[in-house]
């Protein structure tokens, strides 16, 4: 059912604390981790609790938290990167390099990026 945990996702399993990570904000709705393939010196992921393939269908179905998860994208890019530039990515669908699905937010910074993004 929409919004509840998942037995086989990853991101499901680091909320319920079965999947060791290294959290650097927690909030009642969201968890926000280190990324363990880092592409930026900063790179955070930011996850609501609750599961949803992809940032779309969080949106659709649940608005609030998905403010939620991009207003603790900026909270965490200014706590990990101060007030230097950075970047936040939703990756959506296989195509677009999506490799765990459950929402969430990609916090990039620490380093230049290129536009259009490659």
């Amino acid at each position: 059912m929409a919004g509840e945990p998942q037995a086989d996702c990853l991101f499901c399993k680091i909320v319920k604390g079965e999947v060791p990570a290294t959290v650097v904000k927690e909030t009642e709705t969201t968890v926000a981790f280190r990324d363990i393939n880092p592409q930026a010196p900063v790179h955070v992921l930011v996850i609501p609790k609750v599961h949803y393939p992809d940032a779309g269908s969080l949106a659709a179905a649940e608005p609030a938290i998905a403010a939620d998860v991009l207003r603790e994208a900026g909270e965490v890019a200014l706590q990990e990167n101060g007030e230097k530039g950075f970047r936040i990515v939703f990756n959506t669908g296989a195509g677009a390099g999506q490799t765990v699905f459950h929402a969430h937010a990609h916090v990039l910074g620490g380093r230049g990026f290129n536009w259009p993004p490659g």
